[in-house]
């Protein structure tokens, strides 16, 4: 039996969905985690999720050195430069958020937590405009402001405290440390997303085991171990990691961060199924708040004259865009202009306009106006 060896062709889907498909497992593993993982210690937890993830991807890459020998794969190979932004990766996603999020968890309400992890988008979109010089237009604002405004709807408890406390802070450092890993992601999403996910598997999933151990946690038993391990790989990690860096790479962080903002809306209707909840009044207000900021995103049009300087680089590329004009030498077999393939190629100076997004061949700075012909 032969199995595929790369991931399957999306260049014709939309990169919204496949943030909101990262929403949907994200979003869904919370109450999954509620249902089969309560009272598991919470490093050992965090830990146990990100090492599922990690091996869940190893095995898919065993099936496929099986398979294909040659391990050819279509997806480029991260390089030394990518080590700074990987690093920051399993760090700052990997360890220092979930470890600052579950040492604050024990001084707060889980209805404040609730509230204070949706800064994680807001800090997101500040890091990739100031700091990484991402084009946000009006459009995207206000969906971000919608779907913000719909996630503090959906986590809303009045007899919540939220206080800006020494723990608070702590939540809100841990979404800034968030914040950082998709600003970090966003800069090797042209890599292969499967290699990444699992070094950020086993990176950040050893790391906070060995700080739960330190803190004098235990390990659950072997059904709960295996329960948290598959969980993580596809709700924590794995497949819905993939997904994000797949939307990273069409969409950049801030969009990317709003979509995966999302999730509580799928949590919330996940929980009400299997917790027999009831809708609330809130829950009917926030449903047409976060559908409108995600209609904004999907109908998002950014449009002005644009210069693509000449620039060297490789990633996996088809032939039939506006970008991937060079020739191949002859004899090389994946000439055709479908075939998705990965190699080093030029591309040369160009100016031109067209629609486009904050994907890896459009992170050019744009002036205050706007870009002067831009419509957003």
């Amino acid at each position: 039996m032969k199995f595929p060896i790369s991931l399957p062709s999306f260049r014709t889907i939309d990169p919204v969905y496949f943030g909101l498909g990262t929403a949907v497992l994200f979003g869904c593993g919370a109450p999954l985690a509620k249902l089969a993982l309560d009272g598991v210690s919470p490093m050992i937890l965090a830990g146990l999720l990100y090492i599922g993830s990690g091996a869940g991807l190893l095995l898919y890459l065993c099936l496929f050195s099986f398979s294909r020998p040659d391990n050819s794969r279509n997806e480029s190979a991260l390089k030394k430069t990518d080590i700074p932004w990987l690093s920051g990766v399993v760090i700052c996603g990997g360890f220092l958020a979930p470890f600052t999020l579950m040492v604050s968890l024990q001084f707060l309400a889980p209805a404040s937590v609730a509230l204070l992890l949706n800064f994680e988008v807001v800090m997101t979109t500040v890091l990739a405009a100031l700091a990484f010089h991402e084009a946000i237009g009006r459009q995207v604002w206000t969906a971000l402001l919608c779907i913000t405004t719909a996630c503090v709807l959906l986590t809303y408890n009045p007899e919540a405290v939220t206080s800006i406390s020494l723990p608070a802070m702590g939540v809100l450092l841990a979404c800034t440390f968030w914040a950082l890993d998709n600003n970090f992601s966003r800069n090797i999403s042209i890599r292969d997303p499967v290699i990444i996910v699992i070094i950020k598997g086993f990176g950040g999933g050893i790391l906070s085991v060995f700080a739960g151990l330190l803190l004098g946690e235990t390990f659950p038993g072997g059904s709960s171990t295996l329960a948290a391990l598959c969980l993580g790989f596809v709700c924590y990690g794995g497949l819905a990691s993939v997904l994000f860096l797949m939307a990273l790479r069409g969409l950049g962080s801030a969009r990317s961060g709003a979509l995966l903002a999302v999730s509580p809306l799928f949590g919330g209707l996940l929980s009400l199924l299997l917790f027999s909840g009831q809708f609330t009044t809130l829950f009917f207000i926030a449903l047409p708040v976060m559908a409108t900021g995600i209609i904004l995103l999907l109908t998002e049009v950014h449009v002005h004259v644009h210069t693509h300087h000449h620039l060297v680089h490789e990633h996996r590329h088809g032939h039939d865009d506006l970008h991937h004009m060079h020739v191949h030498p002859t004899g090389n077999a994946e000439q055709g202009d479908g075939a998705e393939h990965c190699h080093c190629h030029t591309h040369h100076e160009m100016t031109h306009a067209h629609p486009h997004r904050p994907d890896i061949h459009h992170r050019h700075p744009h002036d205050k106006r706007g870009g002067g012909q831009r419509k957003d």
